[in-house]
């Protein structure tokens, strides 16, 4: 068994928690919209802070060539990350009420996701989304993990190893995403807004008084201003993108999806 880093203690506010699950698998945790996955796999000791022997992309590299916005992402782009801005310009506003719009039109929503790990590893998945309040990451297997808000609290399942771990949705980022009414610049601290042919790019920094700075970067089609895709930056140089396809905003998803056994607790 390998100790999950702190998926959600890095961007959550949890401490030191770490969950329990099968060696060479990490679970996906929204971080004001996206996941986090530390350390490499299978229960490696991660380098030293400052040295990763598999640094990733920097600020100013020159990304890989992107496909044409609207067409479905089956794995995640590589992106060089914006440099962090002092303040958001006023163009900048008007794209972060765009992306606004968006967020708080979305009700329901169903789909897959591609993640990538800093090791290159690929997992696939689906998601489920009813807001306010309630999300569910079902990994495909091998993998066994299961992450699931229900409006109050969001539980981190292991199938294989019969576990599960309960937090208050209030002190996890999850919130961000399944607030009824979402506003970044008020809720997030969101460092840059950028606009490319292909993409609109929202920067945002979380702070945590153990564990340093981790960096969000989220994109959007720059026609329409669907999410499609999400990186993290943590303190200790990892990074772990997820790209969204075959989302369908119209079915809602079945409610039991979203159900917590808080009886398991009690066992």
């Amino acid at each position: 068994m390998a100790a999950l880093g702190c998926a959600l203690a890095a961007l959550a506010g949890l401490g030191s928690t770490t969950l329990p699950a099968a060696a060479g698998e990490r679970p996906l945790i929204l971080a004001q919209g996206a996941p986090l996955q530390l350390g490499p796999p299978g229960g490696a000791t991660p380098p030293a802070r400052g040295a990763p022997t598999a640094p990733p992309t920097q600020p100013g590299t020159a990304p890989a060539a992107a496909p044409a916005a609207g067409a479905p992402l089956s794995s995640p782009v590589r992106r060089a990350a914006p440099r962090a801005a002092r303040g958001v310009d006023a163009d900048s506003r008007d794209i972060a009420q765009q992306v606004n719009a968006y967020f708080n039109s979305i009700r329901y929503m169903q789909g897959d996701f591609v993640q990538i790990g800093p090791d290159g590893r690929r997992t696939t998945g689906k998601l489920y989304l009813d807001k306010p309040g309630k999300i569910r990451f079902q990994y495909n297997p091998p993998s066994p993990v299961e992450v699931i808000a229900d409006g109050q609290s969001v539980a981190v399942r292991d199938r294989r190893l019969n576990t599960q771990d309960i937090y208050p949705l209030s002190q996890t980022p999850l919130r961000f995403l399944l607030s009824d009414r979402v506003d970044i610049l008020r809720d997030a601290n969101v460092t840059s807004v950028t606009r490319d042919p292909e993409y609109v790019i929202v920067m945002l920094e979380e702070r945590q008084a153990l564990g340093g700075t981790n960096r969000l970067m989220v994109l959007f089609n720059a026609s329409d201003m669907t999410l499609r895709q999400w990186t993290v930056y943590d303190a200790q140089g990892y990074e772990t993108s997820v790209a969204l396809h075959n989302l369908d905003p119209r079915t809602r998803p079945d409610q039991r999806l979203f159900r917590i056994n808080y009886q398991r607790l009690l066992e």
